[in-house]
């Protein structure tokens, strides 16, 4: 079995080689069980959950093999980690062969996470943004905002990229390093004029109140929604919800565990049967995308064991490769 590396996963992805790993993963299909979600309560602070989420698949994605595989993402989320430095999700992929069932990787889950979280939302993007969108404005400050604004700058033409965060310190440690790699990105401190200009709007966050109102939201944007990973959180309020064109990745995990979702059904501003797909109905052709420049859409992401999977399988098969 080999050891896979963060360096190993950072150094054999490219978000437009995983784009289309993961279009073609969606359009195979792969049996994924909704994920096992579980809290740990802890004696102080706040509680740690834990989240299994096992896949198994026959197929075959660019230089893979057609052997079938098994994989198991153990990962967890601690939200006080972040006041001691450490990362608040931690995780790591086990890849098995689908026969046998013989050990044949253990990647480093929190990086080929943030990897595939990022190009499941370009993905998304890709059928639902605008082909001319230039504006990003990126809805908080952690690990994974600087993997969902390169995922996006992939696929369209972004020229400005605005970041905001709670702390704007945190904001501009992301701007920094964006910098770094060329773009041309700022931190905003008012949230509300930025949903106004931006052309794609991505969220990750575990906020519990609506950061994204959809008031603010002009004709033609694109809304990506990516943390509240749980019935209790929530980026976006009912009137964004009512504004959009609403599409999800995985229909059973966003109606279970997508706190977006799960509200905006509790509330009425959303039935289940006004979702207009999922990432399975867009990559085979099956869900009409983005119908016009003036239309609002909107993604919620909550993760899907296929993306682990299938990321997977191409770092591991990249590797053995070279």
């Amino acid at each position: 079995m080999r050891i896979i590396s963060a360096t190993e996963v950072n150094e054999t992805l490219d978000f437009p080689a995983l784009i289309n790993v993961l279009r073609d993963a969606f359009r195979l299909g792969a049996v994924q069980p909704v994920r096992h979600h579980h809290t740990v309560e802890r004696p102080q602070g706040e509680p740690t959950t834990l989240l299994l989420m096992p896949a198994w698949t026959d197929f075959a994605t660019g230089d893979l093999d057609s052997n079938g595989h098994i994989g198991v993402k153990i990962a967890s989320v601690s939200p006080d980690n972040n006041k001691i430095g450490k990362p608040a999700v931690m995780a790591q992929y086990l890849l098995l062969d689908g026969t046998t069932g013989e050990p044949q990787a253990l990647i480093d889950g929190a990086s080929l996470t943030l990897w595939r979280t990022a190009a499941a939302s370009a993905l998304a993007a890709d059928y639902l943004a605008r082909p001319d969108a230039s504006r990003l404005l990126v809805v908080g400050a952690g690990a994974l905002a600087p993997y969902l604004a390169r995922a996006h700058a992939a696929l369209r033409p972004i020229r400005e990229i605005a970041i905001w965060n709670r702390t704007p310190e945190n904001a501009e440690r992301v701007v920094a390093g964006l910098a770094a790699g060329g773009f041309q990105a700022g931190v905003v401190e008012d949230i509300e004029p930025a949903i106004a200009e931006a052309d794609i709007i991505t969220a990750a966050t575990i906020s519990t109140v609506p950061l994204i109102h959809g008031a603010a939201l002009r004709p033609g944007t694109h809304v990506d929604l990516v943390g509240a990973f749980s019935p209790t959180m929530r980026e976006s309020d009912d009137e964004a919800i009512r504004r959009a064109r609403v599409y999800v990745d995985t229909r059973g995990g966003a109606l279970k565990e997508a706190g977006d979702i799960v509200q905006a059904i509790s509330s009425g501003a959303l039935t289940e049967d006004a979702i207009a797909g999922d990432l399975f109905q867009l990559a085979r052709g099956d869900a009409a995308g983005r119908r016009g420049a003036d239309e609002i859409t909107l993604f919620k992401s909550v993760g899907a064991a296929l993306e682990d999977l299938a990321a997977a399988i191409y770092v591991s098969g990249k590797l053995a490769a070279d």
